[in-house]
């Protein structure tokens, strides 16, 4: 048994990453969902968990700096990703931050497709914002294994410090566990020191009980996050499945002392939902989780939204979209 880390959490840096551990199947198919109880918590969150005033422009705040900025458009270019980039840098208006008295409020991360990944490091460099870089066949993740694997190592070489790989949802929907720990063990060791985001599809697994074992496996497996979904599915975040989600990741604490993230994607474009995603980690994880190395929004237009409710906030004045650009 791993020493369980206390409530004192090492800072970011010290934070010891998940090493992975053996296949447990016992412990992964003991996993169970209730569907109808799932549902039912999920409901009552938003109507139970509101914050006003300075307190939510606190909480916007720290949504912010949460957000992985995102764009994965067939259409990319370095300008857009420069822009993107840009606005990772200072993603509020100057006057806006100042009046909430946080100048120095960066996004969490930037993601972009292997392509952009040099221009993006480029344009953060000095800053500290990572760059994540989607890998393995985004977003269906059909290609060969060994050419996935060759795309996570040229994304490292390029300068990702993330990497956001999507698991085979064939293993998970023949039960094939032996099949999809392998695959999830050898992407995190190519990964290297770059830290590896799972993503599910949870939309495309069937059930909630697939969804939690899935999540299981991929700890087990050495993920540092798990993330709901690329983006591209036809449902992609949704409260019900983010309680699983981070209630395995609780569990997986308990048992092995050590520290899993969580990446809610797709779908997530408004303020008060953003609010109800932080409301339901504080709930279930703690603050420990509420920091941007332990959660992040897979997002583009949220930060337009928190933009203009920070605006509203600071002026009493409700703002148009077009004041705050994203890029």
């Amino acid at each position: 048994m791993h020493e369980i880390l206390t409530d004192t959490h090492l800072p970011q840096a010290m934070e010891p990453r998940n090493p992975g551990m053996p296949l447990d199947l016992d412990w992964a198919l003991s996993v169970q969902a209730n569907t109808s109880a799932i549902e039912r918590r999920c409901a009552s969150l938003p109507g139970r968990r509101t914050v006003k005033k300075d307190y939510q422009a606190a909480w916007l705040a720290r949504a912010i700096s949460c957000i992985d900025l995102t764009t994965l458009a067939g259409d990319d270019t370095p300008g857009r990703v420069r822009r993107l980039c840009a606005k990772a840098r200072q993603p509020v208006r100057a006057d806006l931050l100042n009046a909430i008295g946080l100048p120095d409020l960066t996004t969490g991360a930037v993601c972009v497709y292997h392509d952009m990944v040099e221009t993006a490091v480029e344009a953060l460099q000095g800053t500290g914002i990572p760059v994540a870089a989607v890998s393995t066949g985004f977003p269906a993740g059909l290609s060969p294994l060994h050419l996935r694997m060759m795309e996570i190592e040229e994304s490292v070489k390029a300068g990702a410090k993330e990497i956001d790989i999507v698991i085979s949802r064939r293993h998970v929907l023949t039960r094939n566990w032996q099949a999809l720990y392998d695959e999830m063990k050898t992407m995190r060791e190519a990964c290297g020191d770059a830290h590896v985001k799972a993503i599910l599809a949870t939309g495309e697994l069937g059930t909630l009980r697939n969804v939690a074992r899935a999540s299981m496996v991929c700890m087990m497996a050495g993920a540092d996050f798990i993330k709901t979904s690329t983006g591209k599915e036809n449902v992609n975040a949704t409260l019900p499945v983010s309680l699983v989600m981070i209630r395995c990741i609780r569990a997986f604490h308990e048992r092995t002392g050590y520290r899993v993230g969580y990446k809610p994607a797709g779908g997530i474009s408004k303020a008060k939902d953003s609010l109800t995603y932080l409301a339901l980690i504080k709930e279930e994880l703690g603050n420990r989780w509420l920091e941007p190395d332990m959660f992040r929004f897979g997002a583009s237009s949220l930060l337009g939204d928190i933009e203009r409710q920070l605006e509203h906030h600071v002026t009493g004045a409700y703002s148009a979209g077009y004041r705050h650009p994203i890029g």
